[in-house]
């Protein structure tokens, strides 16, 4: 696999201030009940005080149980492109990997597999990622999207700040609806021990958890960058 590039990045452009707003505007709405954490500082939030991290840890059970993260895509394995697209928009990076930790490590990033046993989901994968983030601020994405914006983070980011929320999601319209796209997501780092009592407790659902955050809803209009692989078929369509 090429290297991962050191992380770097380039200005962000805006995305559509109508409807971000009133999305803004419905995440607020539905705010954890639990004790907000203390307000981010005023200003941009910087790529240095992001760590990127990269969900490969699934079971790949409509792959047939393969390791999705490692299946190749235009020459390198996924995962590999969702790390170096992620590169470019943070300060550093790691992976959430429970299968293949070796060849995962010749990426060049950290990787860190769940605490939790029996693969439980993305939110276990969040929870260690947490757990080893040393920056204020954690932003996600899966390793079966390649194609996700190159201005993903910083939009997150801005949108974090503006409205002074501990979690930013991404939301795209498909269908004539918008959809939620939860592990696309930048949290921050206070969050993992109220991650980590919601698990314990049984919650599975990223969107559920994130939900119940103060959060807020960042609309993207590019729709097919969140086309994620599913499927061996879909994979080559995605060629």
């Amino acid at each position: 696999m090429p290297a991962v590039p050191a992380p770097a990045g380039a200005p962000a452009s805006r995305s559509d201030p109508g409807p971000q707003r009133a999305q803004s505007e419905r995440g607020r709405s539905t705010a954890s009940r639990h004790a907000a954490l203390p307000a981010a500082t005023d200003g941009p939030i910087a790529r240095s005080h992001i760590t990127g991290l990269v969900l490969a840890g699934g079971r790949g059970s409509r792959m047939g149980g393969l390791d999705k993260g490692l299946q190749p895509h235009r020459g390198q394995p996924l995962a590999a492109h969702a790390l170096q697209r992620l590169a470019q928009q943070v300060g550093t990076l790691m992976l959430s990997a429970n299968r293949h930790l070796d060849t995962y490590a010749g990426f060049g990033v950290p990787v860190w597999p769940d605490a939790l046993p029996d693969h439980p989901g993305p939110l276990a994968g969040l929870l260690a990622g947490l757990r080893q983030c040393r920056t204020p601020w954690l932003a996600s994405v899966p390793c079966d999207t390649p194609d996700f914006p190159v201005d993903l983070v910083a939009r997150l980011a801005r949108a974090a700040q503006a409205e002074q929320a501990e979690l930013a999601m991404a939301v795209v319209e498909v269908d004539g609806e918008l959809r939620r796209q939860p592990v696309f997501c930048l949290l921050r780092r206070e969050l993992a021990e109220r991650l980590a009592h919601s698990l314990q407790a049984g919650q599975r659902g990223v969107d559920r958890w994130a939900r119940q955050q103060r959060h807020v809803l960042v609309r993207f209009d590019e729709a097919a960058a969140f086309r994620n692989v599913n499927t061996l078929q879909e994979l080559r369509d995605l060629q």
